[in-house]
């Protein structure tokens, strides 16, 4: 991580832990919003408007947390408004890295090697963790923002005057509902898989996966009724978090985070869901089963041989329908 500016360990998953094991998640330190006009958003100051080729995002595809982005910036048609670059897999001694592994991308504003380098750009005294995803504005040359659910958020709702709304994925009459839906995944689900493959004691590895799995029987008996999405006929962005976290389960969480009781193949309705929402308009493009194996699995805390597994073979069988 860095401090004051400097790299001064090797990269390790576990941020920080409570007392009883707990895994305790970095809290985002840039947070200013785009909007339509410039006007300061829910945090942070303004200047920041939404204007074609001024904003660029770094983000890693194995992550959950910046792939919402990406499927946010893919359905709201903002492939030609901000561009992108592509960390390698790998969590190396330095954190995320720029290289040529497939699907991956150079840092094409700055040559930089490592993200850390965009976060000391940003501030050379810099305290913390390099975390995906990054929003940057190359008018300005500032880090606008690296908390996913604010941009998943702003990228839904500042950009409507260049790109007509096709769908909102923060409907205000669903508003309360969403809010309340993002609060549950995200405690139990989202960052559960990840409370219980970081957990430092077998008493809170077990509190995570009851709450993971929990989660996991409501939501199949939610999706019971035949709906297509969480709340009826509409994609939110709730959808888009849950969908993050069930695309990598099989493949990731179930093995190496020990999540295994069952896998989203057991949960039929669950699946048809998961199928469903790959195969929205988009969703697919922003989905690399490769770098999800190869970069959990790089993770040497939890996996020192360093060996990928070669299945679940659903899981490619699933993209390759997909992709027919």
């Amino acid at each position: 991580m860095l401090i004051e500016g400097k790299w001064v360990a090797n990269w390790h998953p576990v941020q920080a832990k409570d007392q009883q094991g707990r895994f305790i998640r970095q809290i985002s330190g840039f947070r200013n919003w785009i909007t339509p006009n410039g006007s300061a958003g829910p945090t942070g100051k303004g200047g920041f408007k939404a204007e074609k080729g001024r904003y660029h995002l770094y983000v890693a595809l194995i992550c959950p947390w910046a792939s919402r982005v990406l499927i946010a910036r893919k359905l709201k048609q903002l492939q030609d408004h901000i561009s992108v670059s592509i960390v390698e897999p790998f969590l190396g001694d330095e954190g995320w890295s720029f290289g040529d592994f497939a699907g991956s991308t150079e840092d094409e504003l700055f040559g930089a090697k490592y993200l850390h380098e965009i976060y000391t750009r940003a501030d050379q005294s810099y305290s913390g963790r390099a975390t995906v995803p990054v929003l940057w504005d190359k008018k300005q040359n500032v880090l606008v923002n690296n908390e996913s659910a604010d941009i998943l958020r702003m990228l839904n709702s500042a950009f409507e005057l260049l790109v007509p709304k096709t769908i909102d994925l923060y409907p205000q009459d669903l508003a309360p509902q969403i809010d309340k839906m993002n609060h549950w995944l995200y405690e139990t689900l989202n960052n559960g898989v990840y409370k219980a493959g970081f957990a430092s004691s077998q008493s809170a590895y077990e509190e995570a996966v009851a709450g993971v799995f929990t989660t996991l029987e409501k939501l199949e008996i939610k999706l019971g009724d035949g709906r297509d999405f969480l709340f009826g006929d509409r994609l939110s962005e709730s959808d888009i978090r849950l969908f993050v976290t069930l695309i990598r389960f099989d493949v990731a969480y179930y093995g190496l985070f020990k999540t295994n009781l069952c896998q989203i193949a057991d949960y039929p309705l669950l699946q048809s869901y998961l199928e469903n929402i790959l195969g929205y308009p988009g969703v697919l493009e922003t989905v690399n089963i490769e770098h999800i194996k190869r970069g959990y699995y790089s993770i040497v805390a939890l996996n020192p041989s360093g060996i990928v597994p070669v299945g679940p073979s659903a899981a490619d069988k699933l993209i390759q329908q997909q992709r027919l």
